[in-house]
């Protein structure tokens, strides 16, 4: 009996933020897969490891979370004033499904090292020393995010001293700027309120702010569904019935938010909405061990991510924070303490992070100009990955 050989495809294994994922150049991929469709699907599938009914992606690159089940396809711009289109697929692990409907905003840092070091970003507009300002077409949305990329000496600049919390070593700060994050699938509050009484039958109603920016985010209060908005990843990802409601909410606010028609089509849709919920600051014990004080956030957020609870924060949920946490009488600002502010500091499961963004209102409708935040990111491994010829 013959066997197709295996094919190779260079890739770049990259960190970016509190994510990992599997980078490519467009052009690098096999024909079949420099368009969408089905064989794009079944090579990123191939690549991560997916679906896998023992949870773990042990065949492949991917991790078994949300965090690390994601891949990246870069090229040239096709818009004007742009560097390069980033395009992000986020792999299901125990399912056949790549979801295209979101951005990754931790690799959102990787994106414009990968495009320097790839050559897709003109010569002439990369600094020998300093900072290169990367302008990003963020295909899955339709937003522009510009990154802000140390070089040293013709070379990106990944090491250094930035601290982020959910990463274990230091590494060279990227700022990375998202301008209009209102996502692109509808207006900024989707029901036209910063706070919607969210039903959803069999388990209750809630106080709930539904945004799109970022990435679409339904965000709860935690003393309303039982909790304290200092639990850690195990005080949720180990109870199968909570993880069931979270679902069940999610799926109702996609159809209240107008992502979805049916709460059945929440299943082909896991990577968007989120589902988060926030609390008034409180002192709690990080995963690492490390001692948060309450003194030193303005809220509490934990969210959820492909089902389960981050162990950190998504950065695009980050955004859909800072934003609404800049627009008074939405859950996010009232948790922090109400009012008017152009920052926020928050908790999470491994420590802290900071954001801010510009808000205004205009003819009683809400505008955020931009949200801002500093990530890090790091080159891995670069090559290849190997997939089974017949895989598409």
């Amino acid at each position: 009996m013959s066997h197709v050989p295996q094919i190779k495809i260079p890739a770049t294994y990259m960190r970016g933020g509190t994510s990992k994922g599997v980078f490519f150049n467009l052009e690098d991929l096999p024909q079949a897969a420099q368009v969408p469709g089905a064989a794009r699907d079944a090579i990123l599938l191939r690549v991560i490891g997916s679906p896998d009914p023992y949870g773990k992606q042990t065949d492949g690159m991917g991790g078994a979370t949300s965090s690390t089940s994601k891949t990246v396809i870069l090229s040239k711009s096709s818009q004007a004033n742009h560097d390069v289109d980033y395009l992000f697929g986020q792999v299901a692990i125990d399912k056949p499904f790549v979801d295209w409907s979101g951005n990754c905003g931790n690799l959102t840092a990787a994106v414009g090292s990968f495009a320097i070091s790839s050559g897709l970003v003109d010569a002439q507009r990369i600094p020998e020393n300093g900072i290169a300002t990367v302008h990003i077409w963020q295909a899955n949305i339709k937003k522009t995010i510009i990154a802000h990329v140390p070089m040293t000496n013709g070379e990106v600049q990944e090491t250094g001293d930035f601290e982020l919390d959910g990463v274990t070593f230091p590494a060279a700060e990227v700022e990375v700027e998202f301008i209009d994050p209102a996502d692109g699938e509808g207006a900024m509050f989707p029901t036209g309120n910063l706070v919607d009484d969210l039903e959803v039958p069999g388990i209750g109603t809630f106080k709930a702010t539904m945004i799109n920016a970022g990435i679409p985010t339904i965000f709860l209060n935690a003393d309303e569904i039982g909790y304290t908005g200092s639990e850690l990843q195990d005080d949720i990802n180990n109870d199968e019935q909570a993880l069931a409601r979270f679902e069940t909410i999610r799926a109702y606010g996609a159809v209240k938010m107008g992502l979805i028609g049916h709460i059945d089509e929440a299943a082909k849709r896991q990577h968007t909405p989120k589902v988060a919920f926030v609390a008034p600051p409180s002192d709690y014990q990080s995963s690492s061990g490390k001692q948060i004080s309450k003194d030193d956030i303005d809220l509490q957020v934990r969210a959820l991510s492909m089902g389960k609870l981050h162990h950190a924060m998504m950065g695009t949920a980050a955004v859909a924070i800072g934003t609404a946490a800049a627009i008074p009488g939405t859950l996010v600002n009232l948790a922090a303490g109400g009012g008017e502010r152009d920052s926020v500091r928050f908790g999470h499961p491994s420590g802290t992070l900071k954001v801010g963004a510009q808000a205004s209102e205009q003819n009683g409708e809400w505008a955020v100009n931009k949200a801002i935040m500093s990530r890090s990111a790091r080159v891995l491994m670069e090559g290849w990955v190997r997939i089974p010829g017949d895989t598409f």
